[in-house]
C-alpha cells in the first residue's frame, strides 16, 4: 500500500492533481487508441464468474496509480455500444416503428446506464463520504475519500452481470417468459431477482475493498428486500418481463 502518513499540505497538493481526473478521462473516450480493449473484456468476463479477482485489480491500480477510479473509459464505451446492439435486438423482434426503435435505443442507453448510473453513483458517493467512513484515528494521516468516478466505476461494473442476465438471456428465454401461466411468472421473478441481488453483490464488493470505509454490509441489505418480495410478486402472477416490454415496445404482447 502506498504510505498514509504525510502532512496536510503534502495532502492539499495531492488531491488538487486528481482534479483533471475526470476531464482526461473524458478526453480519452474519442481515442480507441489509447483504451485497454482485452483488459476490458477480461475485467467483464470476469465480473460474472470471479468478481472478487477485478477488485484485486483495482487494489493493484490504487498501488500503481493512485487512484480507485479507472482512468481508462473503455468499459462504459464498450458496455454503452453492446447495450445498443442488445436493445436494437430486441426493436428488431417486438418494435414494429423505427422512430420509435430510436426513441427506445437512446432511452435506454441514457436512463437504464448512464443517467441512472450517474444517479446512484452521486448517492453512493455521497453515503459513503459522509457515513461510511473509518474515524482517522491519527491527524497526521492523509483523510481519504471515494472518488466520485470510482463510485460510477462500481455502478458499471455491477451493471454488466445484470445486462447479460437482463438483456442477453432474457433476450433468448422472452418467448417463454412473455406467455401468460405461472412458470413464466415464476421464472421471470426469479430472474429479475438473481441479476438484481447480483447487480447490488457486486456494489457491495467493489466498496468492501476500500480500506477506509466501515460498515459496507449496508449495500447487501437491499438483497433481503428482493428475498421477500420476490414470493409476494410470484403469488400475486405479476410478471416483470412483460411489464417492461409492454412499457417500451409499442406492439403490445
Amino acid at each position: 500500500m502506498l504510505p498514509t502518513s504525510v502532512s496536510k499540505g503534502r495532502s492539499s497538493s495531492s488531491a488538487s492533481r486528481t482534479n483533471p481526473m475526470f476531464p482526461q478521462y473524458l478526453r480519452r473516450i474519442i481515442k480507441w487508441q489509447q483504451m485497454d480493449i482485452e483488459y476490458t473484456f477480461w475485467q467483464m468476463l470476469h465480473l460474472c464468474t470471479s468478481p472478487k479477482v477485478v477488485y484485486q485489480h483495482t487494489k493493484y491500480h490504487k498501488q500503481t496509480k493512485n487512484q480507485w477510479a479507472r482512468d481508462d473509459p473503455a468499459f462504459v464505451v464498450i458496455c454503452s455500444l453492446l447495450l445498443s446492439v442488445a436493445t436494437i435486438a430486441y426493436c428488431a423482434a417486438y418494435d414494429h416503428s423505427a422512430t420509435h426503435a430510436i426513441f427506445v435505443v437512446i432511452s435506454v442507453l441514457l436512463f437504464h446506464f448512464l443517467i441512472t448510473g450517474a444517479m446512484l453513483a452521486t448517492f453512493c458517493w455521497f453515503l459513503t463520504n459522509s457515513y461510511l467512513r473509518e474515524d482517522s484515528p491519527n491527524s497526521h494521516v492523509v483523510e481519504q475519500r471515494v472518488e466520485w468516478l470510482y463510485a460510477f466505476d462500481v455502478h458499471c461494473n455491477s451493471f454488466f452481470p445484470m445486462f447479460v442476465m437482463l438483456y442477453v438471456i432474457h433476450y433468448f428465454l422472452s418467448p417463454l417468459l412473455m406467455v401468460h401461466g405461472f412458470i413464466p411468472v415464476l421464472l421471470s421473478n426469479l430472474l429479475f431477482m438473481a441479476a438484481a441481488s447480483y447487480y447490488h453483490y457486486l456494489n457491495f464488493l467493489g466498496y468492501d475493498v476500500l480500506p477506509f470505509l466501515e460498515r459496507t454490509t449496508f449495500f447487501l441489505y437491499p438483497i433481503g428486500v428482493f428475498i421477500v418480495l420476490s414470493p409476494i410478486l410470484i403469488l400475486s402472477g405479476f410478471n416483470p418481463s412483460r411489464y417492461f416490454m409492454n412499457m417500451y415496445f409499442s406492439r403490445r404482447l
